[in-house]
């Protein structure tokens, strides 16, 4: 697993596992995850309380019970990227843009038919704060 996006991707699905079964994430992440899945999910996962509520914030009539769990852990990971690059290893962090594209991919190819939608709306909401609070890189 070499490509940048699929090291993502597997770090989505090691959330999405460890939100259906609480098991600990090393028990869930695949033998040979690359060092970068493991630091973007476990990044993901030490700063949930704050990407919930950026969540919740910008779901307009959903409340976050009612999201489904793969749906969570592709917002999550994408907004840990946006919010705090600095966090997961790698020269070169994505732009805001690049990991609602990656989010919006995974939701087309994993979820339901409405689900690109509403990921990029809630992302596309997210960057729209922090570019007019200054935020954004």
């Amino acid at each position: 697993m070499s490509r940048r996006s699929d090291q993502r991707r597997a770090a989505v699905f090691a959330l999405y596992q460890q939100d259906l079964t609480d098991r600990p994430l090393e028990d869930v992440f695949e033998r040979d995850a690359a060092p970068f899945t493991r630091a973007l999910a476990h990044a993901t996962e030490d700063n949930r309380p704050e990407l919930d509520e950026q969540i919740s914030r910008h779901a307009k009539g959903w409340s976050l019970e009612r999201i489904a769990p793969l749906e969570k852990a592709i917002l999550r990971t994408a907004l840990l990227e946006m919010l705090h690059p600095e966090m997961t290893a790698g020269d070169q962090p994505i732009p805001p843009e690049g990991a609602i594209e990656e989010a919006v991919e995974t939701a087309k190819e994993f979820c339901s038919a409405q689900s690109p939608g509403f990921v990029n709306g809630i992302l596309g909401a997210v960057l729209t704060d922090l570019r007019q609070n200054g935020e954004a890189r």
